[in-house]
């Protein structure tokens, strides 16, 4: 398989990338360097060709044509219009020669089966060569130009070359085979402010990490001699961030809240390692100006002798870094407006170091997978002291946090990740048939129903290839992104319908066999009486009940955390009847509580999909565990529980119907389907 990749931004070499040695020289060069090299050392056959621009001005190798990275992977340098390095306000210009000569590669070099883009102006240049020569291409925006804008008047800065940029990610949401996002932030929330936002094309995939290096990471002699340079007691805690100088790192904010909180200069050191300069006079435009303020600011806070700012680093001094913080008791802080993923939180965990992160972006799913640190709202200075602080006052919590970094590994390996990025590029190319005609439904919840063994898994994947008449959807309190990310890292079959958020969402599989559209009729059907703001005011307050992240939010649920008091659900009943608001509550897990449209459920939704087929109930199985599964399991007369179930769902006097499977997990699916089908084979027979 033949993968072109095209970048246009920053300084893209095959090794020794220099980070930071320009605002556009960042982690997404990383990334594309260990794709193609994770690809390329899983499949021999594979070819992966890095196409970037040809510019002078820093040196001849990127000037060079062509540089090979190892077998089967290799970057090309094109021309476009201008000879000299751009920075990516300006890139929009070169678009149309450089897809000209792009394709003149193409022609002379052979057809690829794929276009990844990544970012905004590759994405224009993908369109452009799709139009022409009719190949399909992926996106990968690794940040998005409306988060920017906003993030920068939220800060009082001017925003720049925004429009053409965000029209050129409006091109990529509607061209693109599939959008690529690194967390459920960017899927959920960041591309759903844009005109073309569609859930159904878009798939999480966290980017993998080599961590060896910085799992056995060990101090470094001259990082050691570099910041005894700045620091007069150099034994203190220290608080590392490791950034490029932009202001979307909002590295200000992090010398701010360190500057006026006594407490915090007394107990700890701070380190920023922001790129590599040699005048700050020579760095880019918005690179000189954050190195500036920083300098102005641990001016003002009279910071010197209590603040590292290293001009210079090599690649290999960063795990030196991470293991100077460890030794020291130190921790790791990101406080970036918004974070897409952030490689640096899995680096420094993975040394040892627990996390202080933005709770905008990639930070908020590493953190719930991994629980190795805290999320603070970049814009709170305090909030920043007060997180960095509580680590460093609590050896019991650093200590969990700094061994919960272990799990980062084995969450984010390339080797996965190269596996579920091939799966998805062979699907989109050769998509499977669905069952276009089903003449049954099954219907299973997702987390303790159909994943949590991978034995089980592996069994109803070999089971449900069998059943050709038999159309697989899930219904799950987890929004679309979630639920598609965890049924891809289960390798759970590909549902034919998904019911998700509590059944407030549905979704179909399209003809691709990948991407997915909303159910616009069942959107039409919750929405009608519901009034979300007034039942979030009349529950404001109520002390048993605790929102939910805002990720959690959707436009037909309200989520909580309750406090297990067995008169939750009449309290909050209680709030609404008084408020006039008329609502659904359900309560599962003794924990988790929703407030849905009246019409929305797991149950209501399952009835949609049934009528949608034109199945009667007979012909439609479903299968959960727990309590927000009840509305569904009552609903539909073949309901099986699993026999892990939960909230004591047997003795429900409205489940009586219902098949209690002896197994688990989804072999307890199987089980409770071959059940109602023997009593459908026996009540067929005639009486002897």
């Amino acid at each position: 398989m033949f993968v072109l990749h095209i970048a246009l931004q920053g300084c893209l070499k095959g090794v020794d990338v220099e980070y930071g040695l320009t605002a556009d020289t960042g982690g997404h060069i990383r990334y594309l360097l260990d794709l193609t090299r994770a690809i390329a050392g899983r499949d021999a056959m594979s070819r992966a060709v890095i196409a970037t621009r040809c510019f002078d001005g820093f040196g001849k190798t990127y000037e060079t044509p062509r540089e090979t990275v190892m077998p089967g992977v290799e970057i090309v340098r094109i021309a476009s219009a201008d000879p000299h390095y751009l920075p990516k306000e300006a890139m929009h210009r070169e678009v149309e020669s450089f897809a000209e000569n792009l394709m003149a590669f193409i022609e002379a070099e052979g057809r690829p089966d794929l276009i990844h883009a990544h970012y905004a102006d590759a994405a224009r240049v993908a369109a452009i060569v799709k139009e022409r020569l009719g190949i399909p291409f992926f996106f990968t925006a690794h940040s998005l130009g409306r988060v920017k804008e906003e993030a920068l008047r939220a800060s009082g800065r001017e925003c720049h070359g925004m429009a053409e940029r965000i029209e050129a990610e409006e091109t990529a949401l509607r061209e693109a085979s599939l959008l690529i996002a690194s967390s459920r932030d960017e899927a959920e929330v960041q591309y759903a402010s844009y005109l073309g936002y569609d859930a159904g094309r878009i798939r999480i995939l966290p980017p993998g990490s080599d961590l060896e290096a910085y799992a056995n990471a060990e101090p470094s002699p001259s990082v050691d001699a570099e910041l005894a340079r700045f620091l007069l007691v150099p034994d203190k805690p220290v608080v590392l961030a490791i950034a490029r100088p932009v202001p979307r790192k909002n590295l200000a904010a992090l010398v701010k809240a360190f500057g006026e909180n006594p407490a915090l200069r007394k107990r700890a050191n701070l380190v920023i390692v922001a790129g590599n300069r040699a005048d700050i006079a020579d760095l880019d435009g918005d690179m000189a100006e954050t190195m500036r303020e920083l300098l102005l600011l641990i001016d003002r806070y009279d910071l010197y002798g209590t603040v590292a700012y290293p001009k210079h680093h090599d690649p290999q001094d960063v795990p030196a870094y991470y293991a100077y913080a460890r030794e020291r008791g130190g921790i790791f802080v990101n406080p970036a407006l918004n974070e897409p993923f952030g490689l640096t939180l899995l680096e420094a965990s993975a040394a040892g170091l627990p996390i202080v992160a933005t709770d905008s972006g990639g930070p908020n799913d590493i953190v719930e997978t991994c629980g190795n640190g805290l999320l603070v709202d970049p814009h709170d200075h305090s909030a920043i002291t007060e997180a960095i602080l509580r680590i460093l006052s609590d050896a019991h919590l650093r200590k969990r946090l700094s061994k919960s970094g272990a799990r980062v590994a084995a969450a984010y390996d390339w080797r996965r990740h190269a596996e579920r990025y091939d799966e998805l590029v062979r699907d989109v190319l050769s998509p499977a048939r669905s069952v276009a005609t089903p003449r049954r439904l099954l219907i299973s919840d997702i987390d303790n129903t159909l994943v949590g063994c991978l034995e089980g898994i592996r069994i109803f994947g070999d089971w449900r290839r069998k059943q050709d008449d038999l159309a697989f959807g899930v219904a799950t309190g987890r929004s679309f992104h979630s639920a598609m990310a965890i049924l891809e890292q289960e390798n759970a079959p590909r549902p034919q319908v998904m019911i998700t958020s509590v059944g407030s969402e549905v979704y179909h599989l399209d003809r691709s066999g990948v991407t997915y559209t909303a159910d616009d009729r069942w959107r039409a059907i919750v929405a009608r009486a519901w009034e979300r703001d007034r039942a979030q005011d009349a529950l404001e307050g109520l002390s048993c009940i605790r929102p939910q992240a805002p990720l959690e939010q959707r436009a037909f649920k309200l989520s909580y955390f309750s406090d297990g008091r067995p008169d939750t659900v009449r309290l909050v009943r209680e709030r609404l009847e008084r408020a006039g608001v008329r609502a659904s509550v359900i309560h599962s897990h003794g924990r988790y509580l929703d407030i849905l449209p009246l019409r929305a459920s797991k149950g209501t939704a399952v009835d949609h999909v049934r009528r949608h087929y034109g199945l009667a109930e007979s012909a439609v199985y479903v299968a959960g565990d727990s309590g927000n599964d009840i509305e569904m399991l009552r609903t539909i007369p073949q309901a099986i529980i699993v026999a892990n179930h939960s909230d004591g769902l047997p003795n429900l006097p409205d489940l009586k119907h219902s098949y209690v499977s002896r197994r688990t997990h989804a072999e307890g699916i199987i089980e409770g389907v071959r059940h109602f089908q023997a009593l459908a084979r026996n009540a067929c027979k005639p009486a002897s």
